[in-house]
């Protein structure tokens, strides 16, 4: 009766065994045609499935196109496609994958389907996608049932003919190697922001980046450089989010060499503290946090004369310096300037004050509890830079004190960085406001200031009218994206059309918020007052939350959230 029993269980075992080990896959034959599970949220159309056929198998790779599509070209559009994936798999075969593994370590091979070969599908994605990975796709169905049970990466129909398609192959091959070095060896899941990090080095890596014309990193620097202020770790997808951690890991690795990047992959750590466990091997002295610091002075300054640390070594990035926010100081006896901003979680924010005439005091506060990171750079009238750091007390406040300001200096920058978290990122992260008030104490202003003074006051009203009397019918005008506001806003952007779209919201709020009406593209000052009363007056939904008594004039997400619901559209936020 036992050894019955033994049998029956050894032959369920075996079944299951079966079940979820698959056995020796059959190569798969060209021209077959085969369904496959992709993501609805990359296709152009929200399809879950389509049906693609294989049209080249070379040595490594297995080329599948969306059959309609593929069915869809002309004979001679076929022969040139097929031409590039030879050349894209003896570049694959050739430089890709023995170099990238060399760095990194190999992918699962032969992997989940038994073949060493790995999957390319190309099928219709959004515009502004090059491609994806899936991890669903390392496990066996009974674990994962939308699993295509193979090794594979997933590419844009509109890329198939472009001649950067090696990038986007290399950038989706790390997350292969990512998934057996950090998953499948540790059992535990990479944050987003790292692991595309790791990817999108992989151009500078295999010199794809050293003619920087047209380069990966050329249009990294050049989204960075529109919109620095985009928190590196917060991951959305969005093409700032790309250029967020890729000037980031050029200076980190550019500093402490390309080990920060293998050393944390090869480890049962994540995010942050997978790079700390790779700088303390490789006995550094400084951590994250103070990387990041000096990261963001280099990202401004980009100057080695004042310090090792805070400039860019890459040839390709010698020049690069971000425009800061610009605070103008008015030119008058004693003013005072008072401003409340929200910002994330490893956030770069770069503050510039200019004007004033006399002695200079900046406060900073936050709330208590938070961790902020203020360095500071002061110019004197010489040019010459000098970095400081404000240290906060207990409660988040402290302040700078610059004597003679406007007389022997010429600006100070601060750059505050909220570092509160360290692990945890996915999706969407929470804001945390921040106050910095500037007072100046000096001299009344002589009658050429005071009139110098009242032409800088009349600047933005002559700029508001001027571009009124330029639009044919502001009011009935319909605007670019007026349909929901889909990022943050602030004061200080010009020429914005998402800017346009927020002041002809406000201006249909009423007298009450927006009196001026202006439809200009430009937020400045009047735009910034009709914010605030927008936020105040919708406090419970917008400043509550957050713990705001009074509007900052920055549009944030709980603003947007507000602005969307009213314009009736659904944001994705």
């Amino acid at each position: 009766m036992k050894s019955r029993i033994f049998k029956n269980l050894t032959f369920l075992f075996l079944a299951l065994l079966l079940f979820l080990v698959p056995l020796q896959s059959k190569a798969d034959q060209v021209w077959q045609a085969t369904s496959f599970n992709i993501d609805k949220n990359f296709d152009s159309t929200s399809r879950d499935q389509i049906t693609a056929k294989l049209v080249k198998s070379t040595n490594s790779l297995y080329f599948y196109v969306e059959s309609q599509w593929w069915d869809s070209q002309v004979q001679a559009k076929q022969n040139e496609i097929l031409s590039g994936f030879d050349a894209l798999s003896l570049e694959f075969s050739n430089k890709i994958y023995p170099i990238l593994t060399s760095v990194f370590g190999k992918e699962w091979s032969p992997g989940v389907d038994g073949d060493e070969k790995i999957t390319i599908l190309f099928h219709a994605m959004n515009s502004n996608e090059g491609g994806y990975f899936r991890t669903a796709d390392e496990y066996v169905k009974l674990q994962v049932p939308d699993s295509n049970e193979r090794e594979m990466v997933y590419l844009s129909l509109d890329q198939i003919d472009n001649p950067k398609l090696k990038v986007i192959l290399a950038h989706e091959f790390v997350h292969l190697i990512t998934f057996n070095q950090k998953n499948k060896k540790f059992k535990v899941e990479e944050e987003t922001w790292l692991n595309e990090a790791r990817a999108d080095y992989s151009s500078t890596i295999l010199g794809y980046d050293d003619n920087y014309s047209g380069s990966n990193l050329q249009s990294r620097v050049k989204d960075f450089a529109s919109n620095p202020s985009d928190s590196l770790t917060e991951w959305k997808g969005a093409k700032y989010d790309y250029a967020s951690v890729s000037l980031f890991t050029h200076y980190l690795t550019d500093h402490y060499g390309i080990d920060t990047l293998i050393d944390s992959l090869k480890s049962g750590y994540t995010g942050i503290e997978s790079l700390n466990y790779a700088l303390g091997k490789l006995g550094s002295k400084e951590d994250f946090s103070q990387i990041f610091i000096n990261w963001t002075i280099a990202s401004i300054a980009n100057d080695c004369s004042l310090g090792e640390k805070y400039c860019y070594l890459s040839n390709n990035l010698k020049a690069l310096k971000i425009t800061p926010f610009l605070n103008f100081i008015p030119i008058q006896g004693n003013v005072s300037l008072s401003v409340t901003d929200v910002t994330k979680n490893w956030t770069g924010n770069w503050l510039k004050f200019i004007g004033g005439n006399g002695n200079l005091r900046l406060s900073f506060s936050s709330l208590a509890g938070l961790d902020f990171k203020i360095p500071y750079i002061v110019e004197d009238i010489h040019g010459k830079q000098t970095i400081e750091f404000l240290q906060l007390d207990e409660t988040q406040k402290g302040e700078i004190k610059v004597q003679d300001f406007s007389t022997n200096y010429k600006s100070i920058i601060i750059i505050p960085s909220l570092q509160s978290r360290i692990s945890g990122f996915d999706g969407t992260e929470s804001t945390y406001p921040f106050t910095y008030s500037v007072s100046m104490e000096g001299e009344q202003p002589t009658g050429d200031q005071a009139t110098i003074q009242q032409l800088l006051d009349q600047i933005e009203l002559l700029q508001a009218e001027i571009a009124r009397l330029k639009s044919k019918n502001p009011d009935t005008q319909s605007a670019t994206g007026c349909s929901m506001l889909e990022r943050d806003l602030h004061y200080g952007l010009r020429s914005n059309s998402d800017v346009e779209c927020l002041q002809r919201f406000l201006k249909l709020q009423g007298q009450d918020i927006y009196p001026e009406g202006y439809i200009t593209g430009h937020f400045a000052s009047l735009t910034r007052q009709a914010v605030i009363r927008f936020q105040e007056k919708y406090a419970s939904d917008i400043l509550t939350p957050i713990g705001l008594f009074e509007g900052t004039g920055y549009v944030g997400k709980l603003t947007r959230q507000k602005i969307n619901l009213l314009m009736g559209a659904t944001s994705n936020i």
